[in-house]
C-alpha cells in the first residue's frame, strides 16, 4: 500500500476517485506541528530556532498517520504547491519520522513530494511520475514569515496592552492595511472641497428629420481648455480627480447668457472604429477583486469558495499570482468558444498574457476551469449557489481572455459656438459609440478600454458644417471628490500594487482587522476605522514607524521571496529585523508612559479631585479617575449619557424596573436596573425609520448575520422573516411599488431583483 497525504479531506476524497486499491489517501487537516499558542516558542539566542509541538487537536490524527506510514511501502506528500503547502509537508515528514522510516528501507532517494496545479485524472498521474525531494527554500521562506510574525506579534502587542488597553495586538502586516485605511480617513477628513461648473448643452441637428436631441459638453472658451487635473499626494499614492477653470456662479451664467444668443454649428467629426480588448484570466488579487466588486463577495468568502472548487477538482490552484495559462487548457478554449459562439469567435492565436506582479511565479497558471467544456449551465445542478456564481465567473473570465477585442463604432463632433455679443468663441464635444462587433463581450463584461466605449450613445447624422439648434444650457454646480474610502477590492489592489503581502495573505489580513474591531464596514461595504483602531495605528506610527511603512513591508517580503529561491538564508534575514525592532521596543517601554494615549477632559473627580481621562477599555471608551485604582470614579461618555436619555422611559416587562444602557463584549444593550435580581436584557435596535412593507406592523432595523455581516430586516422576526443585504432608502419604485436599496457608485436600485429599476 502506498499512503497518499494531503491537508483536506475534500481534496483527499477527490483525489481517491482518481486512483486505484493501491493508494490510500489521508487528510492530516491542515498543520500538524505549530508555534506554541500560549508563549513565543522561538529561541532567540539559538538562531531564533523555533519550538514546534503538536496541538492537542492534532494529536490523534498524527497517531493515525503514524501507524498508516509505519504499514505503508512508500508515503507520498502530496500537499498544496505554495509555501504554506510545502512547509505542512515538511511538518509531516519530521513529525512522521519519514526520514528514520528511509534509512531503515535503505532508501537513498527520498522522493516523496508530489505537487499539481489542478486535481485532475492526467494532473495527479503525472504528478505521481515526478515526484520530487521536499523543497527547503520554500520551507524556510514560510518558516521566515511565521518566526517574524511571531517575534512582532509577541513583543509589540505587550506594549499596544501597557500603554493602552489588554486584548489589543499588532501584526506585521496587519498592521500596515490598517494603517491604510486610518491614512485615508484623514485623508478623507482633511480634503477641501473646491465648487467649479461644468455646462451641459441640449442640442439638435436642423437637418435631421427626427430631431433627435444630444448633449454636448463645453471643452474650451477661445481655444483654451477649460479643465483641469488636480492631484493629491496621498500615502498610498498620487490621487488624479479633475475640474473646470469656471469657479464662480456669476462666471457660469455670463457663460450660459452669451451662449444662449450664440450660432452653434459643427467644427468637425472623427468616426472611427475602437477595440476593447479582454481583461486576463484571474490571479488571487483579481478574483478577489472582481468577486467583491460583482458577487458581494467578501475576500475570505471568495477564498473560501475557491477553495472548494480546487478540492473538488473545478478549477486550479487558487492562490496564484501567475497569469499563464497552459497550452492545453487554450486548445480546449478555442474548441469550446468555436462550440458554443461559432468561428467568428475564435482567435486565428491563442492570447498570451503578462504578468505585472512583483516577483510573481511564471511557472503556475492563472485560475481557471480544469475542464473548459464544463460550461457554468452543465456545473449548475452540482455546484452550491455561491460556488455556482463564483466558478461562472471565472469560466466566463478565462473563456473571454481567448475571445476577439470588441470593437465600437466610436464618434467624436467638435461643436463651435461663436457669440454676437462678445465675439468669444466656445468648443463643445460629444461623444458616441456604437457596438459593432460584441467579441468578447458576448461571454464576460469586463475589459481593457482602448477609446471612449461602452454602451450604445448614438448620435444623431451630422456634416462638417451643420447648423445646430440650441434647445437648452446648464451649467451643473459641482466640487472635487474626496478620495474614497477602501473597500475590500481596493484595498487588496493597493496591497498588491505596493508589494505587501501575498495571494495567500490577502484574505486573512482583511478578516483579522475586522474581526478584532480595528475597522468597519459601513452600508456601502467601504473600511473605515473604528476609533481603538485609530488610537492603535497613531501610536504605531509614532512610536515604530518602520513596521508600518510600505516600502519597509516590501521590502521584507522580496527577502522572503529571496529566501524560497535559495538565494538568502532565513536566519540573517530575521536577524537584521530583529536588532534594531527589539532594541526600539525596550527603549519606546521605558519613554513612552500610558498618559500619553490618554485624553484629559476639562473636569476634575468629583470623590478625589484628580483628572478625569478617556481610558479605552475592553468595551469601548469610558471616563475615569487618573487616580486608579487608589481612587475607582467612573462614568459614561456623552453618547452613552445621550442614550440613557433616550431610553429613560424605557420599563423591564418582567419586574417593572427600569431599563438602563449597558455596554457588553458585542456593544450597547438595554439591562434591567434591578441586575442581579432580575437579569433581564434587551437589544437596542438601530431603527431605519422605515415600516416593513411586508407585514406593515414591523420597523426595519438593522441587524447582524451570525457571521457579522450588516442587513436589514424586520424587529418582529420570527413573525416576519422581510430582510434586505442592502440599506432601504425608504422610497418606492416607481415600476413595481417595491422598496428601494442604496447600491453602489451613488445609486438606488429596486430591492426586487425580476424588476432591475435603477437611478442615481
Amino acid at each position: 500500500m502506498k499512503l497518499i497525504i494531503v491537508e483536506s479531506p475534500t481534496k483527499a476524497k477527490t483525489i481517491s476517485k482518481f486512483l486505484g486499491k493501491e493508494y490510500t489517501v489521508k487528510s492530516s487537516y491542515g498543520h500538524i506541528r505549530d508555534l506554541p499558542q500560549k508563549e513565543m516558542g522561538i529561541d532567540i539566542e539559538n538562531d531564533f530556532a523555533p519550538e514546534y509541538v503538536i496541538p492537542s487537536k492534532a494529536a490523534d490524527r498524527v497517531k493515525e498517520l503514524k501507524k498508516l506510514a509505519a504499514k505503508s511501502e512508500d508515503v507520498i506528500l502530496a500537499t498544496d504547491e505554495d509555501r504554506e503547502g510545502e512547509a505542512i509537508s515538511w511538518h509531516l515528514a519530521e513529525a512522521l519520522e519519514l526520514d528514520k522510516k528511509d534509512k531503515k528501507k535503505e532508501k537513498t532517494d527520498p522522493k516523496r513530494r508530489i505537487v499539481f496545479h489542478e486535481i485532475t485524472k492526467t494532473a495527479i498521474e503525472k504528478a505521481l511520475e515526478n515526484p520530487r525531494e521536499l523543497d527547503l527554500g520554500l520551507v524556510d521562506a514560510q518558516q521566515a514569515r511565521r518566526v517574524l510574525d511571531r517575534l512582532v506579534g509577541y513583543e509589540l502587542s505587550p506594549f499596544l496592552w501597557k500603554k493602552i488597553r489588554r486584548g489589543l495586538s499588532a501584526g506585521r502586516v496587519q498592521s500596515v492595511a490598517l494603517r491604510l485605511i486610518a491614512e485615508r480617513e484623514k485623508e478623507i477628513n482633511e480634503f477641501k472641497p473646491v465648487g467649479y461648473f461644468a455646462i451641459t448643452a441640449k442640442l439638435e441637428n436642423t437637418k435631421d428629420s427626427k430631431r433627435v436631441p444630444f448633449e454636448a459638453e463645453l471643452t474650451k472658451i477661445n481655444e483654451e481648455k477649460i479643465e483641469e487635473s488636480v492631484t493629491l499626494d496621498l500615502f498610498a499614492g498620487a490621487y488624479k480627480t479633475k475640474k473646470t477653470s469656471i469657479s464662480e456662479k456669476k462666471d457660469a451664467e455670463r457663460i450660459k447668457a452669451d451662449l444662449e444668443s450664440s450660432d452653434f454649428s459643427v467644427k468637425s467629426i472623427q468616426a472611427k472604429d475602437t477595440s476593447r480588448s479582454p481583461l486576463p484570466p484571474f490571479t488571487t488579487s483579481t478574483l478577489q477583486q472582481s468577486a467583491i466588486n460583482s458577487l458581494g463577495f467578501s475576500a475570505k468568502q471568495t477564498m473560501a469558495l475557491a477553495q472548494k472548487l480546487y478540492e473538488q477538482g473545478h478549477i486550479t490552484y487558487m492562490r496564484t499570482d501567475s497569469v499563464n495559462l497552459s497550452l492545453e487548457s487554450l486548445l480546449a478554449a478555442q474548441k469550446t468558444i468555436d462550440s458554443l459562439f461559432g468561428k467568428d469567435y475564435v482567435l486565428p492565436n491563442p492570447r498570451f498574457f503578462k504578468t505585472k506582479s512583483k516577483g510573481a511565479q511564471e511557472a503556475h497558471e492563472a485560475i481557471r476551469p480544469t475542464s473548459v467544456e464544463k460550461t457554468p449551465e452543465i456545473m449548475k445542478k452540482d455546484l452550491e449557489p455561491r460556488e455556482y456564481r463564483l466558478y461562472k465567473l471565472i469560466w466566463e473570465r478565462m473563456i473571454a481572455s481567448q475571445m476577439p477585442a470588441a470593437i465600437f463604432n466610436s464618434q467624436k463632433v467638435e461643436i463651435i459656438a461663436k457669440s454676437e455679443k462678445t465675439s468669444d468663441s466656445y468648443t463643445f464635444m460629444a461623444t458616441g459609440s456604437v457596438l459593432k462587433f460584441d467579441g468578447f463581450l458576448k461571454v464576460h463584461q469586463g475589459g481593457k478600454k482602448s477609446a471612449e466605449n461602452g454602451s450604445d450613445t448614438l448620435l444623431p447624422k451630422m456634416d462638417e458644417g451643420d447648423m445646430l439648434n440650441l434647445i437648452g444650457i446648464t451649467p451643473n454646480e459641482k466640487s472635487t471628490n474626496p478620495p474614497p474610502r477602501y473597500n475590500e477590492a481596493t484595498l487588496v489592489k493597493v496591497l498588491e500594487e505596493n508589494g505587501i503581502g501575498r495571494p495567500s495573505t490577502y484574505a486573512p489580513i482583511i478578516s483579522t482587522i475586522i474581526e478584532r474591531k480595528y475597522v468597519d464596514k459601513n452600508e456601502e461595504k467601504r473600511l473605515y476605522p473604528l476609533e481603538i483602531g485609530n488610537v492603535v495605528n497613531d501610536a504605531l506610527v509614532l512610536h515604530f514607524p518602520q513596521i508600518v511603512d510600505i516600502k519597509f513591508t516590501a521590502t521584507i517580503e522580496e527577502e522572503f521571496d529571496e529566501i524560497a529561491e535559495g538565494k538568502k538564508a532565513w536566519v540573517p534575514v530575521i536577524r537584521d529585523f530583529y536588532g534594531p525592532f527589539h532594541k526600539n521596543l525596550t527603549e519606546k517601554t521605558k519613554e513612552v508612559k500610558k498618559e500619553s494615549f490618554q485624553e484629559k477632559l476639562d473636569r476634575s473627580c468629583p470623590e478625589c479631585g484628580g483628572d478625569l481621562i478617556m481610558k479605552h477599555g475592553r468595551f469601548g471608551k469610558f471616563i475615569a479617575c487618573s487616580n486608579y485604582p487608589n481612587c475607582r470614579y467612573t462614568e459614561k461618555t456623552d453618547s452613552e449619557k445621550k442614550m440613557d436619555e433616550e431610553f429613560a422611559e424605557e420599563i423591564c416587562e418582567k419586574c417593572g424596573s427600569k431599563m438602563v444602557v449597558k455596554r457588553g463584549k458585542f456593544g450597547t444593550f438595554l439591562g434591567c436596573s434591578n441586575y442581579p435580581e432580575c437579569k433581564n436584557i434587551r437589544k437596542i435596535e438601530n431603527k431605519t425609520g422605515i415600516k416593513c412593507p411586508k407585514c406593515g406592523k414591523g420597523d426595519i432595523v438593522e441587524r447582524k448575520s451570525k457571521k457579522g455581516r450588516l442587513f436589514y430586516g424586520c424587529n418582529t422576526y420570527p413573525k416576519c422573516d422581510f430582510a434586505l443585504w442592502n440599506k432601504p432608502t425608504g422610497e418606492e419604485c416607481p415600476k413595481c411599488k417595491s422598496l428601494l436599496i442604496f447600491a453602489a457608485k451613488g445609486k438606488m436600485k429596486c430591492s426586487n431583483k425580476e424588476c432591475g429599476f435603477e437611478k442615481e
